[in-house]
């Protein structure tokens, strides 16, 4: 399993992921059933397989509980990365999972993630998605520090878009950046770069497209650029679109790594062989990054 270091963190980690966000169920963004059974087998066939950075959030339903029933045992094997300022309020027949960006809320997300999850630290602790504006008011940076000062996180991070993910960047106090991209969504291609280069790490949401439509929660809008770029004809023989997506992801010299998602250990054993083929060809890279252009889909 190839691995890169996450920017100054010194973590070394694989450069495929796992996004827990998978293992949720179905109160979380009409996310789909899972089993203890499910859970159970798909996380412990990750660590089985050599990843080792695992990704969830406190608004991920069932995930950090699944995490701490299933594999807090084999605790030294992963790298763990949580996300705070969520709330999960019961709205009957789902939770919403409105943004809280107050000092006492992010205390109440890292005490409860450590419960779930049945660690005493976190190895990243990242802030999920806020605006420049709401951290400035709310001293997010200030509590973050204030918690790693406590030995319950090592290194601090953000997710974040455009337009506020240049202002954090440039701001130099964030560890590491979860990043949305995929070669039909190559909007942050020039962040990605921008923030490995001034020494955090880059954690790739969305990696491939978040599946194909009607498989996963892919939309045919975003996949209207593959059609008319033509990248069925960059395919190798048998290899998926999904896969050529992931490929590409892995291409970007400044990506550390990506966090895919599944439930499934099929998806998951496909997954792994795709990444162990590691980067697309340069030229191939290249072409497929012209077309895509040409097809009115790069980067901001």
């Amino acid at each position: 399993m190839q691995k890169a270091v996450l920017g100054r963190t010194g973590l070394e980690v694989t450069r495929l992921g796992f996004g827990a966000m998978e293992i949720r169920g179905p109160r979380i963004w009409n996310g789909r059933p899972v089993t203890d059974g499910e859970a159970e087998r798909i996380l412990n066939a990750v660590l089985d397989a050599g990843i080792n950075f695992i990704d969830t959030a406190y608004d991920y339903g069932l995930s950090e509980e699944y995490i701490g029933k299933f594999i807090s045992h084999r605790r030294s094997e992963y790298i763990l990365a949580t996300k705070c300022g969520c709330t999960v309020v019961n709205a009957g027949d789902h939770d919403e999972t409105p943004h809280v960006w107050t000092r006492d809320n992010l205390l109440h997300n890292i005490e409860t993630s450590l419960r779930r999850m049945k660690t005493d630290y976190i190895d990243l602790l990242q802030l999920h998605n806020p605006t420049v504006e709401q951290t400035e008011e709310g001293h997010l940076v200030d509590v973050l520090k204030e918690i790693q000062a406590s030995g319950k996180v090592r290194w601090i991070g953000i997710s974040s878009t455009l337009p506020h993910i240049a202002a954090y960047i440039d701001s130099g106090v964030f560890d590491s950046f979860q990043i949305p991209y995929s070669a039909l969504e190559r909007a942050h291609e020039n962040i990605i770069t921008k923030a490995a280069e001034a020494g955090a790490g880059t954690i790739i949401r969305g990696g491939v497209g978040r599946g194909e439509p009607g498989v996963g929660l892919g939309n045919a809008d975003r996949w209207a650029a593959w059609t008319k770029a033509n990248l069925d004809e960059l395919l190798e023989e048998g290899e998926s679109r999904t896969a050529f997506l992931l490929r590409f992801t892995l291409s970007h010299p400044g990506m550390t790594t990506t966090i895919v998602g599944t439930k499934n250990p099929e998806h998951l054993e496909e997954n792994l062989r795709v990444a162990q083929k590691g980067k697309l060809p340069q030229e191939v890279y290249e072409e497929a990054k012209r077309r895509l252009q040409e097809a009115g889909e790069g980067p901001n």
